[in-house]
């Protein structure tokens, strides 16, 4: 049930003409799957004109597998009705192609139809999303309760529908201008366009909205640019995972050559242009979830300037990078050891590699010493060595010992043969065995194994290092899906690694070069998407070298060009960018961006770096080529961080608009201001960020780096299926609210630290919504009651209250005011320092603690005639509510901004400003727009009404203590001298209702009057407040004196019968003689107890 929402219209959209295609998939041809139409019942939210209608479709249920998602829709085009698409959490939406439009939101026109609009139901009225603001004011408070679930769909719909995301929503472009302010910009994390939500995407969430309203209410233009990433990798191997349900996997193009007249195996094979196809399309079903889900956070970003990252305008800049890099000689193609992903077929680079501590085994053989009489023939020594990976036994091209080693000393310079080498002939059935080195090298440990290391350069990346040291053969032993290759010989060839390590080991048995087999743990190296063991091999790879790019992003951050929140992470940063290695740029997938790399001919040496076929074609002639040259594309894709390193300033324009134009995106919005992430990501996409900034646009991409923790368990452990504890945020905002998971995961927790989430602090957190919206209730339906709409309007805050009219308030008001402005300063302060933690908790602290528990229950001394308020007390009353009310959900805002907005619509409220996209709290003006002018306050009234807070305390613990009843009212005389009797006998009337005296029999008194001398010899209970400041509460108030006689002596006969009878015991001397004196000292301590207790007992009897 959407709040608001009441009309049901079922409609269907066919692809007809020039339309692109809906987002259908069936088990037919893809040139039949256009034909399917989309059929799906949805609600939406209309009004009516003679020519327009403004629609919010939230699909229900539909006919066909329809990408779910809510599609927004804009006010109508003439004649028609334009239909933005995409967007929302609940059922099926029309999406359009991919490669027609090049935004993630799409439009169409639709036209309602006679048939269609007779097959409505209606259901009532609706009200549109552009009313949100006076329907809201106009339902009122009255009866309602805090239901996050029936108002914060709708206040982001009428955000989002206004145009409050624009960075122009609260002023023009002009505006900002003209009164410095400089926009503040964060390009947000993109996340995989097919994923879906999960907590580290809902920290950054609300941790860069805090950000984002903070200094758009601070006047700011806020530029959040939202998108999402192709996710290369991610997304490549779900659609593999279709294809092999299918039966059918990826075929290259010799492959598929090969394959030309067998139907069985062609049909088995996917091309490349069929693949592609259907990642297209699992991406159009798929992708949206993401942002719809983003949007339910309540993320304020831009979405009008939504990216994906291989939008054309991107694209373009990818190629344009990776030209530009290549002609500063910082690309190069080369042949080095990678890690090879045999799932993913394809390399991944160091960071895409997780290690993990198994349990697996060391495995000792024999490597025989070669005799010195024939070659290819064994000796009779052998070196005894230990491996956990015996297949790489067929690419070992050395044994290493330690120079000093005296074990191995005499066997330096020697050869030995390689197991089982012997078999690898044409037929298998045997012949000579392959001879290889013993080197020396002091990288050998001595105390590892046997201390003689076999060398695989072929497939280790620490071997691959000493081969090339000592010019070692470099062997490849595995085809790329891991299986072994030719060079195993035929009775291995085709086998998995790991079967081929069973049955190496099985021969290697029955030849009698088998030692021993040890359990032991090692880190295994695991692809962080497949999750199979990653096979280190030497491959021909495109790089980008970073070592100079790396070295200008180090001093980035040393000279202070960007600042790392927290500081403690440049360590990290430092020790990262000194020892950069060369950057893995070329990937074996086919989605992602091809490599814009063309090879002349059927040569792969020489090759032509262009932006695009044309451009390639020129300088191919350029070069001597004849114009019909064959050019054959680069087959590989580039590493999908690749393009996420160009975000900031691809986002916005970069390379397109590098024409100075001071009115384009990328002159005003680049660099960015802030880059907020998770400490997870660093190296992956921060680091590569900024040296491709610094390298293409010859500046730092932004300010500051703010990194956050990772959101964990509430016991402190990483959240994983397994375990059975991952937190799903939408069921979260569901129970909860979006506002209380946010305010959950951005408070109490210092930037950078994990955060265990806790069920039972979103809990509270709710809790704590709840005590705003009664605050809220009790000013709307209680306090204005008595206000005439000439007051109402007064009472709007149109800014920080003066310092004249703060000299006329009294003690309370001043209290209150004066700690509003504390706050707004403190908070001010911690949010522009990216103290967002500790900022959130000062707000809810105060109006918890202050706000709630104290000024509005002085307040009602003002406003109610019973406690003797009224007249101008009650105005001013009003005053203060509102204001400090107003005030505090202006800061409480970026951290919880659906129920802030649905509260303060209910408030008197000034006027729009001038130039605002509407009247949304979110574009009214932060407490505090200018540093150079702190807010008033009084210290003095400060310190005056904390002494006044302090014996309002005393008095109700006294009461507490004394068990006194809750509805008793009892005597008190405050004993204070000078300003500060004043000032409490002015609140006395306070002091009555707070801690419930009895109006008649309370006084305040001077310090040394007879009153007060009177008062210290009564018999009364004495409370010392502070130096200065006494309480004194009779007795007979607090106590009934004979039933607490009658009390008394029960409790005296009482003690007195355990007394006599464990006394009694002690004097047993066979007890004391028998018993341990462990338990006769207990014995006597009881007894001790026992008569202390009597003692105070007679003591108060008397």
């Amino acid at each position: 049930k959407q709040s608001g929402v009441n009309t049901i219209y079922q409609f269907s959209y066919k692809r007809g003409g020039n339309m692109p295609r809906g987002n259908v998939r069936s088990s037919s041809s893809s040139t039949s799957r256009r034909r399917h139409s989309i059929a799906a019942a949805c609600l939406l939210t209309t009004t009516a004109s003679e020519n327009n209608m403004s629609m919010l479709l939230l699909p229900v249920a539909s006919a066909f597998r329809v990408r779910a998602g809510a599609a927004f829709v804009s006010s109508a085009a003439r004649g028609g009705h334009r239909i933005i698409v995409g967007g929302g959490a609940g059922g099926g939406g029309v999406l359009l192609d991919e490669r027609i439009r090049t935004s993630a939101r799409r439009t169409m026109t639709f036209r309602p139809t006679s048939a269609l609009l007779s097959s409505v139901a209606k259901t009532g009225s609706a009200a549109p999303s552009s009313d949100y603001d006076v329907a809201n004011a106009a339902s009122g408070l009255s009866g309602t309760s805090y239901d996050p679930a029936s108002f914060e769909s709708s206040v982001y719909s009428w955000w989002e529908t206004t145009g409050c995301f624009d960075p122009d929503a609260k002023q023009p472009a002009s505006a900002s201008k003209a009164s410095g302010r400089e926009p503040y910009v964060l390009p947000m994390p993109p996340p995989n366009v097919t994923g879906r939500l999960h907590m580290g995407h809902a920290i950054f969430v609300a941790l860069q909205d805090v950000l984002a309203r903070f200094h758009r209410m601070r006047g700011r233009p806020v530029l959040w640019t939202p998108g999402t990433d192709h996710a290369g990798i991610a997304t490549q191997l779900q659609v593999e995972k279709i294809f092999m349900a299918e039966g059918r996997r990826r075929g290259t193009p010799e492959e598929i050559a090969e394959a030309r007249g067998d139907d069985e195996e062609m049909a088995r094979l996917v091309p490349r242009e069929e693949f592609l196809e259907r990642v297209w399309e699992y991406k159009e079903e798929q992708g949206g979830f993401i942002t719809s889900q983003l949007r339910s956070l309540g993320a304020s970003a831009d979405w009008k300037r939504e990216r994906f990252t291989m939008d054309p305008a991107l694209s373009v800049g990818v190629s344009e990078a990776f030209v530009r890099l290549h002609e500063k000689g910082l690309v190069y193609r080369g042949t080095y050891m990678v890690n090879w992903s045999p799932g993913l077929m394809t390399a991944v680079s160091d960071l895409e590699v997780e290690y993990t501590e198994e349990e697996g085994k060391l495995y000792y053989f024999k490597y025989v010493v070669e005799s010195d009489e024939e070659e290819g023939a064994p000796g009779e020594e052998f070196l005894a060595v230990a491996t956990t990976r015996p297949e790489t036994i067929f690419g070992d091209t050395a044994v290493a010992v330690n120079p000093e080693d005296a074990r191995y000393s005499h066997l330096i310079g020697k050869r030995v043969l390689v197991p089982m080498s012997h078999l690898n002939d044409a037929e298998g059935s045997g012949g000579k065995s392959r001879s290889i080195p013993i080197i020396a090298d002091e990288y050998v440990d001595v105390e590892f194994g046997t201390g003689a290391l076999k060398i695989t350069p072929g497939h280790d990346p620490n071997d691959y290092e000493l081969g090339k040291k000592y010019s070692l053969e470099i062997m490849n032993i595995m085809n790329k899906d891991a299986t072994m290759n030719a060079n195993c010989g035929p009775r291995y060839e085709g086998m998995d690694r790991f079967d081929a390590r069973t049955k190496l080991w099985e021969d290697m048995e029955a030849e009698g070069l088998v030692i021993k087999v040890e359990p032991h743990t090692q880190r295994v190296p695991r692809s962080q998407r497949g999750g199979e063991i990653i096979e280190p091999l030497v491959s021909r790879q495109w790089f980008v070298k970073t070592e100079g790019m790396g070295a200008k992003a180090l001093e980035a951050v040393k000279g202070g060009d960007i600042e790392i929140v927290p500081k403690r992470f440049e360590k990290v940063w430092y020790g990262w960018l000194t020892d950069i290695r060369d950057w893995c740029v070329s990937r074996q997938l086919w989605w992602g961006h091809r490599i814009p790399v063309w090879y002349v001919g059927d040569s792969d040496d020489e090759y032509i770096v262009a932006r695009n076929e044309e451009e390639a074609i020129e300088k191919a002639v350029e070069a001597g080529h004849p114009a019909d040259v064959n050019l054959r594309q680069e087959e590989d894709v580039l590493d999908t961080w690749f393009s996420s390193g160009l975000w900031p300033f691809a986002t916005v324009g970069w390379p397109q608009d590098e024409n100075g134009d001071e009115n384009t995106d990328l002159s005003r919005f680049y660099p960015g201001t802030c880059l907020e992430t998770g400490y997870d990501i660093i190296f992956f996409w921060v680091a590569r960020m900024v040296m491709l900034g610094i390298e293409l646009t010859g500046k730092a991409p932004f300010e500051v780096i703010y990194l956050h923790g990772l959101v964990r368990a509430a016991d402190g452990s990483k959240m994983s299926k397994t375990k059975g504890n991952v937190v799903d945020p939408l069921d979260t905002v569901a129970e909860f609210g979006a506002d209380s998971l946010r305010y959950s995961l951005v408070t109490g927790v210092t930037p950078g630290q994990d955060i265990p989430l806790n069920m039972d602090k979103i809990a509270a957190n709710k809790a704590f919504a709840n005590k705003l919206w009664n605050c809220c209730k009790f000013v709307t339906d209680n306090a204005l009651k008595g206000a005439d709409d000439a007051e109402l309007e007064g009472l709007g805050v149109r800014g920080p209250l003066g310092r004249e009219e703060f000299g006329g308030l009294a003690l309370p008001e001043r209290y209150i005011v004066s700690k509003c402005h504390e706050l707004v300063g403190s908070v001010t302060e911690d949010i522009e320092k990216y103290q967002l933690g500790a900022a959130g908790s000062k707000i809810y602290e105060f109006l918890w603690d202050q706000y709630a528990d104290w000024y509005i229950e002085i307040s009602k001394t003002r406003l109610y005639e019973g406690f003797g308020g009224g007249g101008d007390d009650a105005k001013t009353a009003r005053r203060v509510l509102v204001y400090i009310l107003d005030t505090s959900m202006r800061l409480l805002h970026p951290y919880m901004p659906y129920v802030t907005e649905q509260l303060w619509h209910h408030l008197p409220r000034a006027s729009k400003a001038e130039g605002a996209a509407t009247h949304s709290l979110m574009l009214a003006d932060w407490p505090q727009m200018d540093d150079a002018s702190p807010l008033v306050t009084d210290p003095d009234a400060v310190a005056t009404f904390e002494c006044f807070q302090a014996l309002t305390r005393s008095i109700r613990n006294a009461r507490a203590e004394y068990n006194v009843e809750q509805g008793k009212k009892i005597g008190a005389i405050v004993v204070a001298s000078g300003e500060l009797r004043v000032a409490i006998e002015a609140e006395l009337r306070s002091l009555v209702m707070l801690a419930k005296l009895d109006p008649d029999d309370a006084s305040v008194v001077e310090s040394g009057s007879d009153e007060a001398k009177a008062a210290t010899a009564s018999d009364s209970v004495q409370l010392v407040v502070q130096d200065g400041v006494e309480a004194y509460l009779p007795l007979s108030g607090l106590i009934d004196v004979e039933k607490e006689r009658q009390r008394l002596e029960k409790q005296s006969a009482k003690l007195a019968k355990e007394i006599e009878k464990l006394a009694g015991r002690l004097k047993s001397k066979g007890f004391v003689d028998k018993a341990p004196e462990a338990v006769v000292e207990k014995a006597r301590a009881e007894l001790a107890e026992l008569e202390d207790q009597a003692s105070k007992v007679q003591s108060s009897l008397m």
